[in-house]
């Protein structure tokens, strides 16, 4: 019986339809056996890869054939043996675990990822794949589609995770690009619920501030909203503190905010694609009921749970609220709480936020996302945006620009 053998069929050059084609008919008519097969296009160079088991007494035709075949199509080809240990050692790591590095930015330098993979190097992780998610840059219109975003794929298990994320977030201050590591399992493909916080992460404004500027007592409200949002005092505290500054001002300004809300970039078209796709979408915010549910009507929102304002039969705000205050721990519960209402697995969650009463919900999440935070969450979260708008939080996920069509395309 004739022995079989492995041989690494490499092929590059101009890519054109029907390469691949060509190449898989000769094999076939050999009864090669495929073991493994990738393929990279970079700006229309093909870059092909076939592995396959093949009777030893066909290959020095089979690799004649494909010759010509190369020749004939003006690429180059390459042919390698692989031995049944060195075959079988590889097949031994391909059970190791899988995560998926995510680089994003305004742009990518070569100098930001050499850090990031002189990282994921000193961590005994090795690069299995690597995939352009968004669109190519314009070199004639440097003003649209700015965003950058890469993805590896990489195998292994991390020396020290904890380490490492460490450096990533270095990296990520020090060099203005936002990194994201997770693992590469079917939660992460399977993203079902989404929950947001509200003021300073879906809107670019503390509605409650925009209140206070128009009750005549914004610095003060605006003080205290910042030393909670850093962690420096509790938030019922500071949350009741600002409400009672707000007494006797009009209902009526409520609306008058709401329709000339600072929407944050990237807004529109994240939530385009989550409801297109599927998910469902909540805001759990420490904000006002009111503008939570103005937000549901633009974009279809499926859950909002905010503070209700109390207000008096005039009309005007009485400085309290009604029921219980939605703080940082109340987010983690209404998370819980959607997801078992949607029958959501918790790791099939998302969590977004800015501020350190988010920090609960965002450690609760499967994937907790830090966006455009203050230091004190940045410093506590897995995941953290700066660089762009809210739907850098799609890269995260998985999608590419080619997903999308002209609605959900990036926009500037």
């Amino acid at each position: 019986m004739a022995k079989e053998e492995q041989i690494l069929i490499r092929i590059t050059g101009q890519d054109r339809p029907g390469l691949t084609a060509n190449v898989m008919s000769i094999l076939s008519a050999y009864n090669a056996q495929i073991l493994d097969i990738g393929q990279a296009d970079i700006h229309s160079t093909l870059s092909l890869g076939i592995l396959i088991r093949i009777n030893e007494r066909n290959s020095g035709q089979v690799m004649k054939e494909l010759l010509f075949k190369a020749t004939e199509l003006g690429v180059n080809i390459g042919f390698a043996p692989v031995g049944d240990q060195e075959y079988e050692d590889w097949v031994g790591r391909q059970g190791k675990n899988r995560y998926i590095l995510t680089m994003l930015g305004r742009q990518l330098s070569a100098m930001q990822i050499a850090a990031a993979t002189k990282v994921i190097a000193e961590q005994g992780l090795n690069i299995d794949s690597i995939r352009r998610l968004t669109g190519r840059p314009s070199i004639m219109n440097t003003k649209k589609n700015v965003r950058a975003c890469i993805e590896f794929s990489v195998r292994g298990n991390p020396r020290d995770h904890h380490e490492m994320q460490g450096e990533l977030m270095h990296l990520s201050s020090q060099m203005e690009v936002d990194f994201s590591f997770q693992q590469d399992n079917m939660f992460r493909r399977m993203r079902r619920l989404i929950c947001f916080d509200m003021d300073s992460t879906l809107i670019q404004t503390e509605v409650i501030d925009e209140l206070a500027m128009r009750a005549g007592v914004g610095d003060k409200v605006k003080a205290i909203t910042e030393r909670a949002m850093r962690g420096e005092i509790d938030f019922k505290e500071s949350f009741t503190e600002r409400v009672a500054l707000l007494k006797g001002l009009d209902v009526s300004v409520m609306r008058d905010i709401a329709e000339s809300l600072p929407i944050t970039e990237g807004a529109d078209r994240l939530m385009y694609v989550l409801k297109r796709y599927g998910l469902k979408i909540a805001i759990l915010s420490g904000g006002f009921t009111y503008f939570g549910e103005y937000l549901q009507k633009r974009w279809g929102i499926d859950y909002v749970y905010a503070n209700e304002l109390e207000i008096d039969e005039d009309g005007k705000l009485t400085g309290n609220y009604v029921g219980d205050i939605v703080d940082g721990k109340r987010k983690a519960e209404l998370l819980r709480l959607i997801a078992q209402v949607e029958k959501v697995d918790i790791a099939q969650t998302i969590a977004v936020g800015d501020g350190a009463n988010d920090l609960p919900m965002l450690g609760e999440a499967g994937l907790g996302i830090a966006f455009h935070a203050k230091p004190r969450v940045v410093a506590n979260a897995q995941q953290s945006i700066n660089t762009i708008g809210l739907d850098g939080v799609l890269y995260f996920l998985g999608f590419k620009d080619s997903y999308l069509d002209e609605k959900g395309r990036s926009t500037n």
